[in-house]
């Protein structure tokens, strides 16, 4: 009992691991993702820019 005990939190805690890194990121959704940096603006696969504060390094 106390290894599936055990098992149990693990498998709770990778998984909300996981998802802390999935946030938004530029150019997501049908924008294709990011195809390259123009500056420090994210330019998206669909050739705009992105509105991201986050800055292309």
């Amino acid at each position: 009992m106390k290894q599936f005990a055990f098992g149990m939190v693990l498998l709770v805690g990778f998984s909300s691991f996981a998802d802390a890194g999935r946030g938004r990121q530029p150019c997501s959704g049908s924008k294709g993702g990011i195809s390259h940096c123009s500056g420090d603006k994210f330019v998206c696969k669909d050739g705009s820019i992105s509105a991201s504060k986050k800055i292309c390094s």
